[in-house]
């Protein structure tokens, strides 16, 4: 067979019309075979003829996309040094594109047309955390063939509903190639989530729709460009903390055999791995190629595939430079100045499982994180725990404690009450504990704190005295987290009621427990969270662009002075002994919809309604008194959680002080100015 010189650069398999470019980084290799595979799977052997730099690089005449390859890396293999090279292992190519049991050569070619992405402003993005294959596996409106696959959610009946419900950002679980433990095989599972990556630049072939042979790239591109037609951005879950070769007696199949020492970060004996990610192992960011891996990831999925936007998983063991956590490390920096991957929306998952890895707050300027600390808060308020009214002012208006100091806006945190890992918004109100058994650990996995409620039965119930309070709290979840300060997030199938039977840790059931039940959907449910995004577009005093800050709050021209005033049951204003009250469960929040602070594209002034919002967790209290200070406003109600439905337009009667609260609700009144003949209907107080 051919085989020329061929350049260091770019690495892994590159096609370019009239053969293929093999290029793969290994400092301890001696020699790097390339091993051909034809369609029934016999084996050609051919000897990278050259290495520059540590780089093993020809070029085969005549191989074309769809060729199946894999390399052989001959090399020291001393256990007791970390160097485990074996020439009787195929591995993968690390720069792979496409993978199906072997690396796959692909065609780089794709026409994009007039693709462009929505851009969408992070103050005016709301996001769906959903799964390829859950997402669209039961839909009955996609085609039996494309269901659960690249395809399925390029289909229109699930861009139309995405569209319609109301999102801007579908943030995809893993996408990249992924490996299932031999564990979990012989359980008869899967890794489902997909949290053990082992192509950073290939769409996982078991989402592609037909044969792969390397045309999964191609049904991901064409997924892209439907989701943007619909104006939905695509954001990826990246695993580069960690890959899915685990720990140190699982067999190599890429990096371990090519460089142990250089893409892995090895404990003092050499043998074991430092693991911060509790998977076996740990990516060495501080080693130069294994950043330009990382690096030359992302960038290929947004030049080539059109993303615009990552979460990273586990993003604390990214910033460990030896041990701690360090924000001003080489990842960031090199994030920082890349002309590419600066642009696109960047999210850190703000913890890790090492010492100190929980950094909820810490990311430079231009990262949002997952708010871990707003899910606690808002799933102890609505269960009713004690003392949480400060904590849930805090995060209702943006977590300003936490981002502010260092120069950062509120759509640095990303809301979220539930996600992919942990209970599901229905099970969250029908379970106190895990039910995890069918994930074979013995109800071991999964965290215990859930900081969740039954209301009386645990798990699935008739009673409807019960349902109804499920649906009540679902609800108030829901307004919560659709009317704060920030990004929110919302759990695929959360909207449409679905359960996971109490498992709060499905990373391994491919099957009814994690899938979208189309056919049971909540369509009263669809209908309250679609009115509610709606009406957070509608009115930004809901996604503002500057942090509330209650500017003049010892005047007493509220409406004049202020952005933003909190408010105890008796009407007056929150003072010291208020926010220190334990038994406090009710809170109250007027916006000023005129002190925005922010201006539109062209330089304009933004103005909105301005409102008022109760929030009341049960306990003693049983009204809220309408403030005197607001008496100049006609309150017409916009929102009650207590009924089933979100009509979101404002009520033609005003109400009357004081608000009645009989059970855990969410209010939200729109003020209108009081007509000068009106003051005898003052709401009293």
């Amino acid at each position: 067979m051919e085989v020329w010189p061929g350049t260091r650069s770019p690495l892994g398999a590159t096609y370019d019309g009239g053969g293929t470019n093999f290029a793969l980084y290994s400092s301890l290799a001696t020699k790097v075979e390339l091993c051909l595979f034809d369609a029934s799977g016999v084996e050609t052997r051919v000897a990278l003829p050259e290495h520059t730099g540590f780089i093993h690089h020809g070029y085969l005449p005549g191989v074309r996309p769809g060729q199946r390859y894999a390399f052989r890396v001959h090399g020291p293999h001393r256990p007791e040094a970390g160097e485990l090279c074996d020439p009787t292992r195929l591995l993968f190519d690390p720069y792979a594109k496409a993978m199906d049991g072997h690396s796959v050569v692909i065609n780089p070619y794709f026409d994009w047309g007039s693709d462009q992405a929505p851009r969408t402003p992070w103050h005016e993005t709301s996001i769906y955390e959903a799964h390829v294959v859950g997402q669209t596996k039961l839909h009955p409106d996609v085609p039996a063939k494309l269901r659960g696959t690249y395809a399925g959610l390029a289909h229109p009946a699930m861009t139309d509903y995405l569209r319609e419900l109301g999102v801007t950002a579908l943030e995809l679980l893993p996408v990249h190639e992924h490996v299932h433990e031999p564990r979990l095989r012989a359980l008869g599972l899967t890794n489902y989530w997909g949290y053990s990556s082992i192509g950073f630049f290939a769409p996982h072939h078991e989402y592609a729709s037909g044969a792969p042979d390397g045309q999964q790239v191609q049904e991901f591109k064409l997924m892209v460009k439907a989701l943007h037609r619909a104006g939905l951005e695509l954001i990826l879950d990246v695993v580069y903390n960690h890959t899915g070769e685990g720990g140190p007696d699982a067999p190599a199949i890429c990096f371990r055999g090519i460089d142990n020492p250089s893409y892995y970060r090895l404990a003092d004996d050499r043998r074991h791995y430092v693991d911060y990610t509790g998977c076996g192992n740990s990516l060495n960011v501080g080693n130069p190629h294994v950043m330009q891996l990382i690096m030359d990831s992302l960038r290929y999925w947004v030049t080539e595939m059109h993303v615009d936007g990552f979460r990273f998983d586990l993003a604390s063991a990214l910033a460990r430079q030896l041990h701690a956590v360090d924000k001003l490390s080489t990842f960031f920096q090199v994030i920082q100045q890349d002309p590419v991957i600066n642009r696109v929306k960047l999210i850190a998952e703000p913890w890790d499982l090492g010492d100190g890895g929980y950094q909820v707050g810490e990311f430079p300027v231009d990262w949002s994180e997952w708010n871990g600390k707003y899910r606690d808060a808002v799933r102890s308020f609505w269960r009713g725990d004690a003392g949480l009214v400060p904590e849930l002012a805090r995060r209702l208006s943006g977590s300003a404690d936490l981002y502010a100091d260092d120069g950062r806006r509120p759509w640095a945190s990303i809301n979220f009450v539930t996600s992919h890992d942990g209970f599901t918004l229905r099970d969250l109100g029908s379970y106190e504990r895990k039910h995890n058994q069918a994930n074979g650990e013995d109800g071991r996995d999964g965290t215990d704190d859930n900081r969740s409620q039954n209301h009386g039965v645990e798990g699935e119930t008739t009673d409807p005295a019960i349902l109804d309070a499920r649906a009540r709290k679902r609800r108030c979840h829901l307004a919560t987290l659709l009317l704060s300060q920030g990004v929110p997030m919302l759990l695929a199938g959360d909207e449409l009621g679905r359960t996971q039977g109490g498992n709060n840790n499905a990373y391994c059931q491919d099957n009814r427990i994690s899938w979208t039940d189309w056919e049971n959907a909540d369509a009263e449910l669809r209908a309250f969270v679609r009115g509610l995004l709606s009406f957070r577009r509608a009115h930004p005093s809901f996604s503002r662009r500057r942090w509330l800050i209650g500017r003049g709050e010892g005047s007493s021209d509220v409406l004049r002075e202020q952005d933003a005033v909190w408010f105890h049951p008796s009407g007056e204003r929150m003072g010291d002994a208020a926010w220190h009250d334990g038994g406090l469960s009710t809170l109250a929040l007027y916006l000023n919809g005129e002190r925005l602070e922010s201006h539109d594209s062209r330089g304009r002034p933004v103005r909105d309604d301005s409102f008022f919002l109760i929030f009341h967790a049960g306990g003693e209290t049983t009204e809220q008194v309408l403030p005197p200070a607001l008496a100049d406003f006609d309150f017409h109600q916009v929102l009650d959680t207590s009924a089933p439905t979100a009509e979101l337009t404002p009520a033609d009667e005003k109400s009357t002080s004081p608000i009645a609260l009989t059970e855990p609700c969410v209010r939200v009144f729109l003020l209108r100015p009081r007509s000068a003949d009106a003051s005898s209907d003052q709401p009293q107080g």
